[in-house]
Parts: C-alpha cells; sequence; structure tokens
C-alpha cells in the first residue's frame, strides 16, 4: 500500500492512497518505483516505512535522493515487543508458567506499556511495588529504555528530541549486559537503522500512519484479520511531496498530562544489574 502524505503535511487535504501491490518484498516495491516516470520519482522527497530492510534498500536504489525515516509507531513498536519478551522471560523463569491472572508481571503487562507521564496514582503505587522486587529488575531497565524512547518522541523541541534518541541508541550499543537479551537485539536494531530513526526528528510529522490506518478504519477489516493480512501481504510505505498523481484517492479516516514519575536512570539501572551489591538507584 503506497501512501502520499504531501497534503497533510501542506495543509491541503487528507492523505492519498497512490496504489495497493500485492506482495511484500524488496524487488515488489522496487518494480513499482521503477515503473513510474523518472520526472515523478525526481519529486520524492521522504519516504516512510517500517523495519523491513527491503524497502530501505529499494528506496536507496531507486530514489537515492530521497531521505528514509523509520516510522516512529515501528520503532516504538520494537521497544514495546523487547518489553513483552523480558516480561515474559523473566515471568516463566520465576514461576515456571505463562502468566496468570494472579501474577504481578503478567496484571502489569498493560501498565509497562503506558506513557510514564501518563501513569495515575494507583498505577504508579502499583509499578514501583513492582520494581521493588529485585527478581524484576530486568523487567525494570528493559522499561526504563522503552521509557526513555517515549519520552525522546514527546519532547516538543526535535532537536533535543533528536539528541535524546540518539543518546538512547548509543547506550543500547554497547555495554549491555548478556543478561539483557532483549534489549542487545533492540541495540543492534537500532544501531543498523539509526540513520533511519534520527531521521524522523529532523522532518517531525513523518509518518506512516495512513497505511495503518486504512487497514483499521475500513469497515469490517479491523478485527477480521483482514488488517493483519494487509500488511503481512502489501507493500506499505508513505510518500511525501510528489505532486499529482492519477487515480490517487482521499483517505479520510475517523479518527493533561499528569506529574511525571520519574524512573531510575536507565545508565544506574545497568549498573545495578552489572553489580548487585550496588546501591544506586531503585
Amino acid at each position: 500500500m503506497v501512501i502520499d502524505l504531501t497534503p497533510t503535511r501542506n495543509n491541503t487535504g487528507p492523505a492519498r492512497l497512490l496504489d495497493m501491490i500485492e506482495g511484500r518484498s524488496k524487488q515488489v516495491f522496487k518494480t513499482w518505483l521503477a515503473n513510474r516516470p523518472e520526472a515523478w520519482r525526481d519529486k520524492v522527497d521522504v519516504v516512510a516505512m517500517d523495519g523491513f530492510t527491503g524497502f530501505k534498500t529499494a528506496t536507496v536504489e531507486e530514489l537515492p535522493d530521497a531521505v528514509t525515516v523509520m516510522d516512529p509507531f515501528h520503532v516504538v513498536r520494537l521497544a514495546g515487543d523487547a518489553l513483552d519478551r523480558c516480561r515474559r522471560r523473566i515471568q516463566q523463569t520465576l514461576h515456571g508458567h505463562r502468566g496468570r491472572a494472579t501474577d504481578p508481571l503478567y496484571r502489569a503487562r498493560r501498565m509497562l506499556h503506558t506513557g510514564d507521564g501518563l501513569l495515575t496514582d494507583k498505577q504508579r503505587t502499583r509499578l514501583e511495588a513492582l520494581f521493588a522486587e529485585e527478581d524484576h529488575l530486568e523487567v525494570e531497565v528493559t522499561w526504563g529504555a522503552y521509557q526513555q524512547m517515549i519520552t525522546a518522541y514527546r519532547e516538543p523541541d526535535p532537536a533535543l528530541g533528536r539528541e535524546l534518541m540518539r543518546r538512547l541508541i548509543a547506550s543500547l550499543s554497547s555495554g549491555i549486559p548478556a543478561a539483557l537479551i532483549e534489549l542487545r537485539t533492540l541495540g543492534r536494531t537500532l544501531k543498523t537503522r539509526a540513520v533511519d530513526v534520527l531521521a524522523y526528528f529532523d522532518r517531525p510529522g513523518t509518518s506512516n500512519g495512513p497505511t495503518e490506518a486504512i487497514c483499521e478504519c475500513c469497515s469490517g477489516w479491523s478485527g477480521t484479520g483482514w488488517s493483519r493480512w494487509f500488511r503481512s501481504c502489501c507493500s506499505a510505505v508513505t510518500l511525501e511531496a510528489i505532486g499529482p498523481f492519477p487515480g490517487a484517492l482521499p483517505l479520510n479516516c475517523p479518527g493533561e498530562q499528569r506529574g511525571r514519575h520519574r524512573p531510575a536512570h536507565f545508565g544506574d539501572l545497568i549498573r545495578r544489574l552489572s553489580d548487585p551489591t550496588s546501591d544506586s538507584g531503585s
């Protein structure tokens, strides 16, 4: 699914559906781009995408002057998935079974994904009790990285947000204890795609959200498996600044920060994990 985000960036209208392409591969997207007129391709300024490397390489080969941006939604989802995998691993290690309704880690699964500034007082109390258990330290460390990523994207100043994200990527790229399997994997991925992740802050608002939206807002698709089929079988990217495109369709989909609880500094959590006798952080 190829979307033009130019109208939304220029405040001239909704995003436009340009085409729906069967298949999700580098070659599918590369062929589609190659079949566009050269004058049209030269006007493409930005390409927003998920973490699939095939879209990245196809864009570089066919649109060498375009800026590639890894969509914030998918970047945060990488961190969220790492948090979930860590929670499940610790759950299994401690209790020998999958999460149950009475297990603290399982009960906190949704709360762990809530932005720090949106936590209620009751949720903060529950979170503090959860992290008071030393056995949950690895979950706390991974949660800390997840929260730092959200903080970077929510920062109103793009330059500061970019610096926060750069520091996070650097901190996850080296010095992570071997026990933090999920964070080490996340760090490698972010390091590989750092240029695309950081490019977002140079062009705030760039997103392939309209692609996700059309999969969810169309009647009868969401919740039936169709939206997942679309994401797995169709190319899904967003283009900007491309100008007129014959047959393009407009996408008209329907669609007080609380006091902040400061999590322990990420570096302190890493040191605690590396040195169990350390008293720093909590």
